[in-house]
Order: structure tokens, then sequence, then C-alpha cells
């Protein structure tokens, strides 16, 4: 496989500010990423899309090719799925090649590990689905004690016509950890959504599947590395 992994991070952030180069473990948390994936020897290149220059200075000397992305494609409206796709053009363009297969690695996913990235490949070559997620269990559950209000009236999220007395009785479901995203080249050029009828998952440990969006997340992360 041809592989491209890219590597996106916006200089904007709804919760904290500059959040891709605050300081964690003293560095970057962008170069905690970008030094991942230059440990993983199945990528054929790695690039950054930014529209950040400082950003981008950053991560010059560990990238093979830096993109700077549009400002329409930097916004809060726009999906993550979209800069991939600018991100893939933009890199065939520049090295003239097609890529076989793109994987984004997820700038807030800190405690992500090499092992997890191939374990993620190993999958995606033996299921040769369209493409994958990572993701973890999840400790709330639809069918149990999730609700929401409907017409003025609190429901379950997910009915069913069984009754569940604990969250471990009920189906299992998981949440996107936004942490790995392995994609067919074609798949990615047609779908706009990364759950599609041919997904497949790579389930990942709890406590490797934080996804910074919060100070709170920040702190948590630091004593999870002090208990390890």
């Amino acid at each position: 496989m041809n592989i491209l992994c890219t590597i996106c991070a916006r200089k904007g952030s709804m919760e904290i500010k500059n959040k891709n180069i605050k300081n964690l473990f003293g560095k970057p948390l962008i170069l905690h990423t970008v030094d991942l994936a230059c440990k993983i020897k199945i990528f054929n290149k790695i690039v950054v899309t930014s529209d950040s220059k400082k950003i981008l200075n950053i991560c010059k000397k560990k990238s093979n090719l830096l993109i700077h992305r549009p400002k329409r494609l930097s916004n809060n409206s726009i999906s993550k799925i979209q800069v991939i796709k600018h991100a893939l053009k933009y890199s065939e363009k520049k090295f003239k090649t097609n890529f076989d297969t793109i994987c984004d690695l997820d700038v807030t996913s800190p405690l992500r590990l090499k092992s997890d990235v191939y374990k993620a490949f190993k999958i995606f070559k033996r299921k040769k689905p369209d493409n994958l997620i990572s993701v973890n269990e999840s400790h709330k559950n639809p069918y149990f004690n999730m609700v929401e209000k409907k017409n003025g009236k609190l429901k379950l999220v997910k009915e069913n016509k069984r009754r569940y007395y604990s969250r471990q009785k009920a189906p299992s479901v998981f949440e996107v950890n936004a942490s790995i995203y392995i994609w067919k080249r074609k798949a990615l050029l047609k779908n706009k959504n990364i759950v599609n009828a041919n997904t497949e998952m790579l389930v990942m440990p709890k406590y490797r599947s934080v996804d910074i969006d919060s100070e709170f997340d920040f702190k948590l992360i630091k004593a999870l590395k002090e208990v390890k």
C-alpha cells in the first residue's frame, strides 16, 4: 500500500486557546502526534495541514509536506473529512502519485500508542472495509442511562422492548474516540460521513482514548501519566 498520513491542526479552538501547541510533557501537543507518525514505518508520506504558520513552523523538520489550509476549510462548520480530502488532493499533486490508503491521526489524542496504529492496519488489511475508525467502550449507554427530552418528557435515547436493569446487560455501544481514521482512497473521496455501510472499528482502552477538548482533559492526561 502507498499510505499517506495526515495530521490536521487548526489554530482556532472553542475551549482552549492555542490548544494544538499547548505544552504537554515538555513539548507542543501536536508534536506528540507528529513524533508518533515518524516512528510508524508503514507511512510513505506524512503531511501536516493547518491554517497557522506557527503550527506549520513547529512541524517543518518532521513532516514531508506542510499544507497551508485555505480559509474556507478553517472554520468550525467544516468537517474533518473535508480537510482530509483537501490534504489528499494537495499531496497527490505535490508528490505526483496516488495514495491507496489515507490514515489520519488526530492531534488531540496524545496517549495513543504506535501499537494502536499497527493494530488498526492489521484489522484494515484483514477485513478490507472502506474505512476504519478507533473507538472505546462507552461508559454511558443509550439503552440504559442516557435520556433525551421530547415533547417536554424524558425518555431513553434508544428504546427497546426489553428493559435493562444494568448497563452491563444492555447492548454494547462504543464512543468514537477521535484518534485513528483509515480510509481507502475511493471511499474517502466518495463519502461525507465517518460511519458508513462498510466501516470497521478498532477498540482502544479507555485510558488511551482521552480526546483533549478542555482544560480538564489536559489535567486528566497528566494524572493518567503519573499513575502509569
